[in-house]
């Protein structure tokens, strides 16, 4: 359906809706985050919704109780971000843009600071919370047979909680290094590995901002750690930043579900990942992107794989 050019400008003849498009520009955000970062009402802030989602300039979906909005299709969203970006901002305009990145980046902050705590808290029984859903040696099972005969060579795994990704995987890699952000998940993993004889480094490092040059590992696991990330897209673009021509990047999680009470027992960010998004995520930095197993439970563990041409081809996506 084409928009008429008067609908395009209604809906950008705003200042809130003009803040909320430079607000979504860096990433998916709900609409109880507009709200607060913008100090308006959810209800007047749906308001604003509607008429940029009539726009096809957002788009917005349901996640449990909780609504999530996203930019509209590029085509149509990149023309204004490059008039934005052409004009000479001053005083005011600035002035709001970075208040509300700031505002932005307290409130996510909070949230991971939030978080932390809860892994901190939990660190103990952690391997335990994980593996409430669907056993442990299934889940195994599959990622191995998703790995194949690939050779591991260097891995990463992101978010190693109590490190069993690399008692699992080390034993096969050249090296192995495993980072979390919480320095009480990298005790229990050292004491975890020490026990178990595994060689692999540990390191503290943020998900987001990984410490590493790129294309420096030849397979990178990512193992139930997607859904505490408010901006799993992000994630995944700094962890395929890390994979070398050739490697695999494989991430373990949940697919979508209805248990809207895991955000506040487990400080879950998101009620899991659809096929059609992690794929797309993944086809957005280069990879070959495929979906790999889905296993039953009371929730369902979902396998997606993205893969690193040895030399320079075309994208595909396989279903």
């Amino acid at each position: 359906m084409t928009i008429p050019p008067e609908e395009m400008f209604r809906a950008l003849g705003d200042g809130i809706r003009l803040r909320m498009l430079m607000l979504l520009r860096s990433g998916e955000l709900t609409v109880g985050e507009l709200a607060l970062v913008l100090g308006q009402s959810q209800p007047r802030i749906s308001q604003h919704i509607k008429v940029l989602q009539e726009a096809r300039l957002v788009e917005r979906r349901k996640e449990g109780n909780s609504a999530f909005l996203s930019l509209g299709a590029t085509p149509r969203v990149e023309p204004i971000f490059a008039l934005l970006d052409s004009w000479a901002l001053t005083g005011d305009e600035i002035a709001w843009f970075e208040a509300d990145k700031a505002r932005l980046k307290a409130i996510h902050t909070d949230r991971a600071a939030e978080a932390q705590r809860f892994f901190e808290r939990n660190a103990s029984r952690w391997h335990e919370l994980r593996s409430l859903h669907v056993p442990d040696a299934e889940v195994d099972a599959a990622i191995l047979n998703a790995l194949g005969e690939h050779p591991l060579g260097r891995l990463l795994d992101i978010g190693t909680g109590t490190g069993h990704m690399l008692e699992l995987l080390a034993p096969r890699a050249k090296t192995a290094l495993g980072v979390d952000r919480s320095p009480e998940m990298l005790r229990f993993a050292r004491e975890r590995l020490a026990s178990a004889g595994i060689d692999a480094r540990l390191r503290q490092a943020d998900m987001y901002a990984l410490p590493m040059d790129d294309q420096s590992f030849d397979t990178i696991i990512m193992h139930q750690v997607l859904h505490y990330a408010q901006h799993p897209e992000a994630v995944i673009a700094e962890a395929a930043r890390l994979l070398a021509p050739g490697g695999i990047f494989l991430i373990v999680d949940v697919a979508p579900h209805d248990h809207d009470d895991f955000r506040q027992r487990y400080a879950h960010a998101r009620l899991g990942f659809a096929d059609k998004m992690v794929l797309r995520w993944l086809t957005a930095e280069h990879l070959t992107a495929s979906v790999v197993a889905h296993l039953a439970g009371d929730l369902t563990i979902a396998i997606w794989k993205g893969e690193r041409a040895a030399a320079s081809g075309g994208l595909r996506v396989v279903r």
